[in-house]
């Protein structure tokens, strides 16, 4: 990855490169199954870290480790937060969701927000109601 980072340069228009943390499907059971039993903040901040050290521009978390991403890996390290959902939206098979206002907040550079938009009677309308709280967490 480093390699393919370097051979790109730091041209702005290159691919950006994220790592996956800690599903936000996990919880600290699921952590644990699979054989890890340090604490899902701490896993996801060592996961980020690694990242960086090899190279990538950012990683992918939760909105509960965010902020401890970002102290650790600074300002320019680029947080993508999956499981996003309306204040109001159903958890689904995630564990570790967030409204867009506390994903922005919690430092986001980027949220994902699939089924509340998909699923939604009036997407466009889904959409705006996303949109909304987002801002508010800019005011």
């Amino acid at each position: 990855m480093k390699a393919a980072r370097e051979a790109a340069g730091d041209r702005k228009d290159r691919p950006k490169l994220l790592a996956v943390t800690v599903l936000t499907s996990f919880d600290q059971a699921t952590l644990r199954e699979i054989g890890m039993s340090d604490p899902i903040e701490s896993r996801a901040v060592a996961l980020a870290c690694l990242a960086k050290r090899a190279g990538m521009d950012g990683a992918v978390c939760s909105a509960h480790e965010a902020r401890a991403i970002r102290r650790a890996c600074g300002p320019k390290f680029i947080i993508l937060i999956p499981g996003v959902r309306p204040s109001k939206g159903a958890a689904n098979d995630q564990s570790r969701i967030a409204t867009p206002a506390e994903a922005v907040r919690a430092g986001a550079n980027y949220l994902v927000v699939g089924r509340p938009i998909t699923a939604a009677p009036n997407p466009r309308s889904a959409v705006s109601a996303i949109v909304d709280e987002m801002k508010s967490a800019l005011q």
